[in-house]
């Protein structure tokens, strides 16, 4: 599922694997930021807001009891 917004910027949702149960589900986010003093800020922070907007949306903390993801890459 991809939602796309006016600036550009991008929420994938992913699941891997044959089945709902023991699947993986990946969230791929992505921003353009312009402004080259901001693009070397950490990327937890820079996406902080579209990261928020990726679980209120698909409700994955409610959905997983999970608070954070397991791996970031």
């Amino acid at each position: 599922i991809r939602v796309l917004f006016g600036d550009g910027s991008r929420i994938v949702y992913r699941l891997s694997g044959t089945g709902t149960e023991g699947a993986t589900l990946r969230v791929y986010l992505e921003r353009y930021e312009p402004d080259t003093e901001r693009q070397q800020q950490d990327t937890q922070q820079a996406l902080a807001d579209l990261i928020r907007l990726a679980d209120d949306i698909a409700g994955i903390r409610e959905r997983t009891g999970r608070d954070r993801p397991t791996v970031i890459t």
